[in-house]
């Protein structure tokens, strides 16, 4: 065989090998979405469940119109289906609040939208070429459909737990947690890392590009704060002491009379929480849950410690020492499997504190990936180099003191749209969203 009949087969098998990982993904991310909108009748989902949130009807034509808006006609160039549908389902152009009150596609009509845009995607996709242009390099835009449709996944998943009434959604729990016998904190050497990345084909804008940081010593939790850590600081009166608390955190609490995460409330001598439908005891083990950043900072405060930056964050889940580099992830640069972290909505909690050592960093940090999203003291704000790119509203528009930097993903999830480089961001008070923390400090105190 001559060289060039070798890089044409090599070309061949790459095409080949990324059209089935968009297939693959597009199709988890539907399956997905279906078993989030099909568990429920027809009420639910034309209901707002909470004012944060848009009815699932929304998020399901929602996913239908944005698959359509980049793969077929930005892609494709085809010709709009449903021109008259855009200004509805633009998340920029009306609120979370105001979309019940829009002439919204029922649920039949939203389901056969999604899925006639997605057989045309999937035809599309067949033949497309994963080259010339910036939107079809590598697959990408296939990828950026991909996670925004598991994205929406997990803000629906959220719906589920605003939502009053049984419980609709099953799985199983996750396995007890291995005896960790390790510290519980881990020294990060200081020096430089690269953080970001300007090599992974999906990584959405504010990921990029790659850049050195340099990042003094400290140390960090091994695990994520835990329910029984979390409770000890209500005990101690955390929510009743201002000075554990900024300024706007302390305004925030008390003006909303806050004394716990959300959905706990305290029954007799033990604390409960409410979780898709099932009311059950807090347990200890479990990264502690729904809490806000004013709550995270006030806990690290009360704690003698502090929340780790964005970039220490980073550090501690993807620099390798013995080899100076960056992984993809904190095991390496493998695509997630189940032993390494809980995603994918394949349980629906946090596994206990100290799950998937085989998830661990070099360094020896745990569950850096998946089970509850870590808040950071980062705001949220574009890398050295950044562009926009395919739009502004998916990250430009954010860029400030605002929002801050969550990190890690959650058990909510999917593989697709979780990496070592993955930035969230949202307000300071936002805690129906599934995010905890976990704490630093310096190298010397």
């Amino acid at each position: 065989m001559t060289a060039p009949e070798t890089e044409a087969t090599a070309t061949e098998a790459d095409t080949a090998a990324l059209r089935e990982r968009a297939v693959a993904s597009l199709t988890a991310a539907r399956a997905r979405t279906e078993l989030l909108t099909d568990c429920v009748e027809e009420p639910d989902l034309t209901t707002q469940h909470s004012p944060l949130m848009s009815p699932l009807v929304w998020d399901l034509a929602h996913i239908g119109n944005q698959e359509e808006l980049w793969l077929l006609r930005a892609v494709g160039g085809r010709e709009a289906l449903r021109p008259e549908i855009d200004g509805l389902y633009d998340a920029f152009e009306h609120s979370r609040a105001e979309r019940p009150s829009l002439p919204l596609l029922p649920p039949a009509e939203a389901r056969g939208y999604a899925s006639d845009v997605r057989g045309r995607a999937l035809d599309l996709l067949e033949a497309a070429d994963f080259h010339g242009s910036r939107l079809t390099e590598a697959g990408f835009a296939f990828g950026m459909i991909a996670q925004h449709e598991q994205q929406h996944a997990e803000t629906m998943l959220i719906t589920h737990q605003l939502r009053a009434g049984p419980a609709v959604l099953t799985a199983p729990d996750p396995g007890p947690a291995p005896l960790l016998t390790g510290p519980a904190e881990v020294l990060v050497p200081g020096g430089p890392f690269t953080m970001g990345t300007s090599a992974e084909p999906w990584a959405l804008d504010n990921e990029r590009p790659a850049h050195p940081v340099d990042v003094a010593p400290f140390w960090i939790d091994t695990t994520p704060v835990t329910n029984a850590s979390y409770q000890a600081f209500i005990e101690d009166g955390g929510y009743g002491t201002e000075r554990w608390w900024t300024p706007e955190g302390w305004a925030h609490i008390r003006r909303h009379g806050l004394t716990a995460p959300l959905f706990w409330r305290r029954d007799g001598g033990q604390w409960l929480r409410r979780r898709f439908g099932v009311t059950e005891a807090v347990p200890d083990d479990e990264p502690v849950l729904h809490v806000c950043w004013y709550e995270a900072d006030a806990y690290a405060r009360w704690a003698g410690r502090r929340l780790p930056t964005e970039a220490e964050w980073e550090k501690a889940a993807r620099f390798d020492p013995a080899t100076g580099r960056s992984r993809r992830y904190p095991w390496g640069d493998a695509d997630p499997a189940p032993e390494h972290a809980n995603l994918g909505q394949r349980h629906l909690r946090p596994a206990p504190a100290g799950s998937y050592p085989d998830g661990e960093s070099p360094l020896g940090v745990r569950q850096l990936i998946g089970d509850v999203w870590e808040w950071t003291s980062s705001d949220f704000l574009p890398y050295p180099g950044f562009t926009a790119f395919p739009y502004k509203e998916y990250s430009e528009v954010f860029f400030g003191a605002e929002y801050k930097v969550l990190r890690g993903g959650s058990f909510a999830v999917d593989k697709v749209a979780c990496r070592g480089t993955f930035r969230n961001w949202d307000y300071p008070i936002r805690r129906q969203i599934f995010s905890g923390f976990r704490t630093a400090r310096p190298e010397a105190v």
